[in-house]
């Protein structure tokens, strides 16, 4: 993890790697999560498929960005200290954290 990071050389945050996952793929997203989740077309979170965006409200914001990758699990850079990883839907803390889905237009 790496506050502002975009690259496997400094490191993600979790709206970097997003950024950085959609690039690779051949797509410009913005760049924070406040961007990705205003450019998201929303969606039903039962309803998501892998590549959809799952935004997660921290401290009262949405403040958390991960992308799905199937069977109820997510990709995400975690927090400080840690690296990117899977996330569980079904784990407690993100089900009470979850707020939104969302789906990018990608050409």
């Amino acid at each position: 993890y790496s506050w502002g990071g975009t690259s496997p050389e400094e490191g993600f945050d979790c709206s970097g790697l997003v950024y950085y996952a959609y690039r690779q793929a051949g797509s410009q997203v913005p760049r924070t999560t406040r961007g990705q989740y205003r450019a998201a077309v929303p969606i039903n979170p039962r309803r998501v498929r892998p590549g959809d965006l799952l935004f997660f409200q921290i401290a009262g914001k949405i403040s958390h960005v991960g992308i799905y990758a199937g069977n109820r699990q997510f990709v995400h850079a975690p927090s400080s200290g840690k690296s990117v990883s899977f996330g569980r839907l079904d784990n407690p803390y993100w089900q009470d954290h979850i707020i939104a889905a969302g789906r990018l237009s990608v050409p």
